[in-house]
Order: structure tokens, then sequence, then C-alpha cells
């Protein structure tokens, strides 16, 4: 997955430092504004969401990509021959597992959500 750069700014509104995530690539504003008491700590709360957020979108492309190996192993394994290595079973089961696993590792990675 390719990493977006992203400019940061903080400004202070109401004695709070209100922090947000400007894209490089097309200027758009992107994500959440993180409030903290100074603009360290917002600009940090926004960096550390940041990086759960793309470590996120990249646990559930992985998911999705093996969502879509495991479909193309099951409409495969309608036309496989026995006698050619691995089952039928064994290659739905190896690619389930796959799948179970990406699961697993997003479910983790929605656990560490920043607040």
């Amino acid at each position: 997955m390719k990493r977006t750069r992203f400019t940061l700014t903080a400004v202070e509104r109401d004695g709070q430092w209100i922090a947000h995530a400007v894209r490089e690539d097309n200027g758009d504003r992107f994500g959440i504004e993180c409030a903290a008491a100074s603009e360290p700590d917002a600009i940090g709360l926004l960096t550390e969401w940041l990086e759960w957020q793309h470590e996120h979108a990249s646990a559930l492309e992985a998911l999705q990509r093996v969502e879509r190996d495991y479909h193309r192993t099951i409409a495969g394994s309608a036309f496989a021959s026995p006698i050619e290595g691995s089952s039928a079973l064994e290659l739905q089961k190896e690619s389930l597992e796959a799948v179970e696993a990406a699961r697993v590792r997003l479910d983790e990675v929605r656990a560490r959500k920043p607040r």
C-alpha cells in the first residue's frame, strides 16, 4: 500500500489546540481533528491516529485480497483433478485459514484505535 504524505497543522481555538491533516497530493483535508492543551500534543494525537489509520487500511486491504484468493480457490477447485498434488479440500482449508488470520489481524488493529 502506498503511503500518503500529509501536512499537519494545529491552530489555537478557545485555549485548545486543534490539529488536522491535509493530503499533499491533492490538498484535501483528511481524517479527524485532534484537540489537546498544546500544539505538540495535538500534532502527536493526530500523528498517532494517522499511523493507526494507515495500519487499519493495510489490514483491511490484506483481508480483501485473501478473500478474493479464497473465492478463486473455491471456484478453481471445481475443476481440480485429485491427482494434481494438494486436494481441493486442502487448498480450500489453507485459503480459509489465510482469511481467518487476516480477519484476526484486522480485529487486532481495530482494537488499538486511538481515542
